[in-house]
């Protein structure tokens, strides 16, 4: 599953599904290794060197020009106690230089389709953001506590 645009800011954007002991999953590793997200680097790298996904679970990637700058992932839990609700849309990042362009707002779509693909009728995205994910259809159900005891948003979309 690929999606191709030409943006004339980026010239090619591709977002890509990533697949295991692939050359573009080694490239992801090598991109989470080196990026500014500090709090949740050490799980992502762990995830992917240990590619702790099951059945639908995935990674999808942003690549402008052939590298990557943003990814995301389809995950059956997330940071939360809350086994009953998934999927999540989860590791949403893109890199500083990238930002604004609405990158994210495509990953988080694409991630949609593959979702409504699979059989699932939502998804949900935890953030402490305020305003963002609305933008993407999505909608504020409830607040919710993750296993370090934060208090974060948990957002839906009906697909």
């Amino acid at each position: 599953m690929v999606l191709q645009k030409k943006d004339f800011n980026m010239g090619t954007l591709e977002i890509r599904k990533v697949d295991r002991d692939t050359d573009l999953a080694d490239k992801l590793i090598h991109f989470v290794e080196n990026f500014s997200w500090e709090a949740a680097k050490e799980h992502i790298l762990w995830t992917l060197r240990t590619w702790e996904f099951s059945d639908w679970e995935t990674v999808f990637v942003a690549m402008a020009d052939g590298q990557i700058v943003g990814m995301a992932s389809i995950m059956k839990s997330d940071y939360y106690p809350l086994p009953e609700i998934y999927p999540w849309i989860s590791s949403v990042f893109v890199t500083e230089e990238y930002r604004g362009c609405r990158i994210s707002e495509k990953l988080i779509n694409f991630a949609n389709v593959y979702a409504k693909e699979a059989g699932f009728i939502r998804t949900y995205i935890p953030s402490e953001h305020i305003g963002l994910y609305e933008k993407y259809g999505y909608h504020y159900l409830k607040d919710i506590v993750n296993f370090g005891n934060g208090t974060d948003r948990l957002y839906v979309k009906e697909l």
